[in-house]
């Protein structure tokens, strides 16, 4: 296998790899410790199957099953999440910059996601780098924020908004997660910042009017081009992103032709 950095922020392409198989140690080590050197990992010209798919995650950790009816899972493999924008389509799954389910007490470890159908062009997805985000605080801003928190919700929708129709069954219920404002990541020891524009509604203490100014600050700040990366799809592209130190985007430039992708979320 070789590593090749994609830009200077983040990201790198793990080349000469084959993922429907279960990784030999030295590999399984080398991929893993990529992983949180360079937080997004693109793997090209992948073949998986749906439980080749999970088996990769799960040598990361167990899986991790999404809370909502609406990200529509595949039937009988529950862990695998159904990304589809349609033809006719307007609107994306995921369409603000975001971690992955924040509004959990405890975060998710990553998202494997992997292409199976793609449009002629465009749809790619962006990624922020969450360390890069922190460092570039000023000295006074990281001492105001040490002693945040702030809390990660997201909100129980009463219909579905691609039918306009009641879900049922209703089984949704409101989550809602705490966090530093800073984190300090587990495996790699690093501060980061973590507030996001989808889940994050506001600082512990305050009311979501006193916190906007200031959250609407940290997520612009978060997302600038000089922290990102970007990843263009193919059938049988694979991204591995190491959900605790980046945000993502995806684009919604294609309409008119169709996305499918599929992902596994592994848990800490």
């Amino acid at each position: 296998m070789r590593i090749e950095p994609m830009v200077g922020a983040l990201g790198a392409e793990i080349l000469d790899i084959d993922l429907s198989a279960p990784l030999p140690p030295d590999t399984f080590a080398a991929v893993r410790r990529a992983l949180f050197d360079y937080q997004v990992l693109v793997f090209r010209d992948q073949k998986l199957t749906l439980d080749q798919h999970k088996n990769f995650a799960r040598q990361f950790g167990p899986l991790h099953i999404h809370p909502y009816i609406l990200a529509r899972p595949l039937d009988g493999h529950p862990e695998v999440l159904r990304v589809v924008k349609e033809k006719d389509d307007r609107r994306v799954f995921g369409e603000k910059w975001h971690s992955d389910v924040t509004f959990l007490t405890r975060p998710v470890l990553g998202s494997v996601l992997y292409a199976v159908e793609t449009p002629s062009k465009g749809g790619d997805t962006l990624f922020a780098n969450m360390y890069a985000a922190h460092d570039a605080l000023s000295p006074a801003m990281r001492t105001m924020l040490e002693g945040l928190s702030a809390i990660h919700e997201t909100p129980v929708p009463e219909v579905d908004p691609e039918t306009g129709r009641p879900l049922e069954p209703l089984r949704l219920v409101n989550r809602s997660g705490e966090h530093p404002v800073l984190v300090v990541h587990p495996e790699t020891g690093r501060k980061l910042l973590y507030v996001n524009s989808t889940y994050t509604t506001h600082f512990k203490g305050m009311t979501i009017e006193e916190s906007r100014p200031l959250l609407d600050y940290l997520c612009q700040h978060a997302t600038q081009a000089a922290f990102t990366c970007r990843v263009r799809w193919a059938p049988g592209t694979v991204t591995f992103w190491d959900n605790r130190s980046t945000q993502h985007l995806p684009i919604n430039d294609y309409h008119g032709e169709r996305r499918e992708m599929h992902r596994v979320t592994v848990e800490t």
